[in-house]
């Protein structure tokens, strides 16, 4: 599985004052837009940004170079938010508690960046930046499903381990909670619920499999 590179750090806070204020109004931007796209507005214009963060239109494309350059940077403010709040999964343990923890933390994320990652979506045929961190984000939600149950897909047969980490990883992906609350009207609560079920019955199919081969 090919992964996008991670976004780059934080760079370190610069000395020169004109510069540090540069960064705080390009960060200032970027955190009105995000605030923005969770208050609904998942299509912000830069009127909108620059209004919301306190600066002049011409001030906004003073800073950025296009809308384009400003997704990127509120792409990686997102990602740093994401992994700031992101919670340690144990990769031991009983199953069942496992599955519980990640289904619970994954129920939790997807519920945090639903407005944000909906508005992604709909940018993402335009933007390259927002189309690399979207493929990272993905990856990264495959890598962790690898970690999580990394003991019950060892115990298949190669030509099976493929297709039930795929799985796993599509039962827990923010699309498929997307279609549950979104499309299907479930609660958070539901929602849950029925991904915990399917992680459940994928691991067990996969025992089964198993025991067959």
């Amino acid at each position: 599985m090919k992964t996008a590179p991670l976004p780059a750090p934080p760079a370190v806070a610069p000395t020169d004052g004109r510069s540090a204020r540069r960064e705080r109004t390009r960060t200032a931007i970027a955190d009105a837009m995000l605030a923005l796209i969770e208050d609904g507005d998942l299509r912000p214009t830069a009127p909108r940004v620059a209004e919301r963060a306190g600066v002049s239109l011409r001030s906004v494309f003073q800073h950025f170079e296009d809308m384009e350059a400003i997704y990127a940077l509120v792409a990686e403010r997102q990602i740093e938010r994401m992994l700031a709040t992101a919670r340690f999964i144990p990769r031991e343990g009983h199953l069942e508690d496992r599955i519980r923890i990640f289904v619970a933390e994954r129920a939790r994320l997807h519920e945090a960046v639903a407005p944000v990652r909906r508005a992604a979506l709909l940018i993402e045929p335009f933007s390259p930046g927002i189309g690399d961190r979207l493929r990272w984000v993905r990856d990264l939600g495959g890598i962790e499903v690898a970690k999580v149950f990394r003991l019950e897909l060892a115990r298949l047969p190669s030509r099976d381990r493929r297709d039930a980490l795929e799985a796993l990883t599509a039962a827990a992906s923010w699309s498929a909670w997307e279609a549950l609350r979104a499309h299907q009207g479930l609660s958070a609560t539901q929602a849950e619920r029925v991904v915990r079920r399917m992680v459940e019955a994928l691991l067990e199919k996969n025992a089964d499999t198993k025991e067959r081969t």
